[in-house]
């Protein structure tokens, strides 16, 4: 025993030694932890086979549009048709080729409709929101592979979850839709009502669009925050891999736009289906950008638990779960059925 006791109070001194308060940050990271938590980023991309489920997320994505188009719609119908003209402007400048044509059809066949007014139109946006909550649903599976944690939340929990966290999104959305309607004549009109005046119509028309940048990097900070079943050390507005999402997709959907416009050959492969194809690959493009901030945060959150010594650059999951109720229920189930068979 006393050949014992001494090996054992090393080992935890040691153990001791290496433990240190876990940053709270990524700017408290030494710069040797960025450089692992980078090339884990590009590594553990590959490795958690994100280019599949941006395909995946990109079916969802199509099935989730359109209803998401519908409520969006009958939110900006309420500011007149002016409103929703000038979405279909911005959507006509960022959307690259003649995948901007099936969004602005969509549009402007629900902004004519005439089913998005009355009793019923409360039970169709119901149903929209309800299809729309099924990309949230997709995000989440991808969200548990990035962090290697599987689904220990029960179905009514992640069901309500999936629920709130669209409607979130589409309020987000639909923020981003006013802050781009409010220019011009709306914007004019703002300003007096507040008395602002043409000063701070000017004031917006400059600050609007890094106002619209930081709300789309909101509602990649809720998917990153909701999403995995993984305690997080708590909300940040900003992350580190919501703004590289924005930035890629940025880049991304312009460098697509100048691919497409000037040297793609769709219409010549797809012929009819051209505008059909590139919209399915600027989403495809759009999820990847997405996906891969979603791993930028999960490699930080690694970083740190590294830093405080309570993980390897190899473990995994290397975050506590939020839930493992339909864990245990899952296990409880395999052990039975084991027992059955014996």
């Amino acid at each position: 025993m006393d050949g014992v006791c001494p090996a054992a109070t090393t080992q935890e001194v040691a153990m001791a030694a290496r433990r240190r308060k876990e940053p709270e940050s990524p700017g408290e990271l030494d710069k040797r932890t960025w450089g692992g938590v980078l090339k884990r980023t590009f590594k553990q991309f590959n490795r958690d086979n994100l280019t599949d489920w941006a395909a995946a997320l990109t079916y969802y994505g199509v099935l989730s549009l359109f209803p998401g188009i519908i409520v969006l719609t009958a939110i900006l119908g309420l500011l007149g048709p002016n409103a929703i003209q000038t979405v279909i402007d911005n959507i006509n400048q960022v959307v690259p080729g003649q995948g901007k044509d099936i969004l602005v059809g969509a549009i402007k066949e629900l902004a004519g409709s005439r089913s998005l007014a009355g009793p019923l139109a409360i039970i169709g946006l119901l149903g929209a929101l309800w299809s729309a909550s099924g990309y949230i649903g997709a995000f989440m599976r991808a969200s548990n592979a990035i962090y290697g944690m599987p689904e220990g939340r029960p179905v009514w929990k992640t069901i309500p979850l999936r629920i709130a966290l669209t409607i979130g999104i589409v309020i987000l959305l639909a923020a981003c839709a006013l802050g781009v309607v409010a220019t011009g004549s709306v914007a004019r009109r703002i300003g007096d009502l507040i008395g602002l005046g043409s000063t701070g119509v000017l004031v917006w028309d400059i600050a609007k669009w890094p106002v619209i940048a930081l709300l789309v990097s909101l509602a990649f900070a809720l998917l990153y925050w909701v999403g995995p079943n993984v305690r997080l050390p708590g909300f940040k507005w900003l992350t580190p891999g919501g703004l590289l999402a924005v930035v890629l997709w940025v880049l991304a959907s312009g460098g697509f736009a100048l691919y497409v416009a000037n040297f793609g050959s769709y219409n010549k492969t797809y012929g009819s289906l051209a505008g059909v194809i590139v919209f399915l690959v600027w989403l495809w493009i759009s999820n990847v950008a997405v996906l891969l901030g979603a791993e930028l945060d999960a490699e930080l959150a690694r970083g740190r638990a590294i830093e405080a010594g309570r993980e390897d650059d190899q473990a995994e999951p290397f975050l506590p779960p939020r839930d493992t109720k339909a864990m245990d229920e899952d296990e409880a189930a395999n052990v039975a059925r084991e027992t059955e068979r014996s």
